[in-house]
């Protein structure tokens, strides 16, 4: 029998038209012979809709929820259920409205970018309505998108990551001129200035100087109201790992050196270089990259490290920057649901894109069973003690305990 996989994609977020490329890819590669694909979209305004129409790209230019083939649904948050539910009319006259189950989803693929989707909060769903899920958990995935605190977290694991200051958009209208120079101070020139919870690099831009300063954090602080000011390097190469598996189980891709003449990728270089159909695939790289053996290992040991620290699971990329005039290597970011799922590197290593979706449901099914293992059922006596009265809780009367 086959499993009923429902890729889940979309949302509300400035990312979400570069979901719909990575889901519609990853729909077409998953095995039709083990899998029925149930597509899960969410649209800007946070509605869910299924249908057989939404593994078409043509189904979003633009997308219309009227279209025929295409149900409203919302999910059943039942433990254990899975359903989709959908509102269906009734025949006759004073016939009331019906709910109705429009699929049942075993596991869910999550291809998220951004919020509302990578940030965790689709995570805590999917925990609490007790499913099976490919992405990394709820604290991981909050972790992972806020590069504020991931670079809190990597400095505390002891991780090389570039310096950097934090700044939220009240402090910086309130001290304009402080913000200003402390980063001058702390950080010199070039800095990036990247918005605290986005990816894609949107609302990402480098300034060389004051003036460039003030207008990168005026555009950051359009997408996020905390804004994190980075230390940049010369002409650094950028170079990119995937991690796969769970638990203890994991193995790092081939490693990637993009492609990109002006050493920064922003979202047009990232997804528009092909006309945007392939996503991150389509990106000019080196693959693999061109660097000693002994980075290579360092990277991929540092990034199933890093992997196994956030607790992740199914398929992440890990981003790094390299100093080549002083030989360092610091982490830039890990992206827990990355761009076209990062297959392109596992294929380079010898894995289909389809083998790769076996192992990402497999890596679900296995943490779905490893969370349900754990005791849920425990109970004290607490409750036989405890008596409300008129004048709130008192004790009860001959209850154990009582007084």
């Amino acid at each position: 029998m086959k499993k009923q996989i429902g890729v889940i994609f979309g949302s509300r977020s400035c990312e979400r038209e570069v979901a719909i490329i990575s889901a519609v890819q990853l729909m077409r590669h998953a095995d039709p012979e083990k899998y029925d694909i149930i597509p899960v979209y969410i649209d800007e305004a946070g509605s869910w809709y299924t249908g057989e129409v939404l593994k078409n790209i043509e189904s979003y230019k633009p997308f219309k929820p009227d279209q025929k083939g295409i149900t409203k649904v919302f999910p059943d948050l039942s433990s254990g259920s899975g359903a989709l539910l959908t509102h269906t009319k009734g025949s006759g006259l004073l016939a009331k409205e019906k709910i109705e189950i429009a699929a049942r989803i075993d596991v869910y693929i999550i291809v998220m970018h951004g919020l509302n989707g990578e940030d965790g909060t689709l995570q805590g769903l999917m925990e609490l309505a007790n499913v099976p899920y490919t992405s990394t958990g709820v604290a991981g995935s909050a972790l992972g998108m806020d590069k504020i605190m991931m670079k809190q977290f990597f400095r505390g694991g002891d991780l090389p990551v570039l310096p950097g200051i934090s700044i939220s958009r009240t402090e910086y209208l309130a001290n304009e001129q402080e913000t200003l120079e402390k980063a001058e101070k702390e950080l010199g020139y070039p800095v990036f200035v990247k918005p605290a919870n986005l990816g894609s690099s949107i609302g990402v831009s480098r300034a060389d100087d004051r003036e460039g300063l003030k207008d990168s954090l005026e555009l950051a602080f359009e997408y996020d109201r905390r804004v994190l000011i980075e230390q940049g390097l010369n002409k650094p190469i950028e170079l990119n790992c995937s991690v796969l598996g769970y638990d203890n189980d994991v193995e790092a891709s081939p490693i990637e050196m993009p492609i990109n003449q002006d050493e920064f990728l922003d979202f047009k270089d990232k997804y528009l270089a092909s006309g945007g159909s392939k996503g991150m695939a389509s990106l000019h790289r080196v693959l693999p990259a061109p660097i000693e053996d002994k980075l290579r290992d360092k990277i991929q040991e540092m990034s199933k490290t890093i992997f196994r620290m956030l607790d992740c699971k199914g398929t992440v990329r890990i981003d790094y920057m390299f100093d080549k005039d002083r030989g360092k290597l610091y982490i830039t970011e890990i992206n827990t649901i990355p761009g076209s799922l990062a297959f392109y590197l596992w294929e380079n290593a010898g894995m289909s894109y389809s083998r790769m979706i076996d192992k990402m449901i497999e890596c679900a099914e296995k943490a779905h069973e490893d969370k349900n293992r754990a005791n849920y059922a425990y109970t004290s006596d607490i409750l036989n003690g405890v008596c409300f009265g008129a004048k709130g809780a008192k004790g009860c009367k001959g209850a154990k305990g009582a007084k």
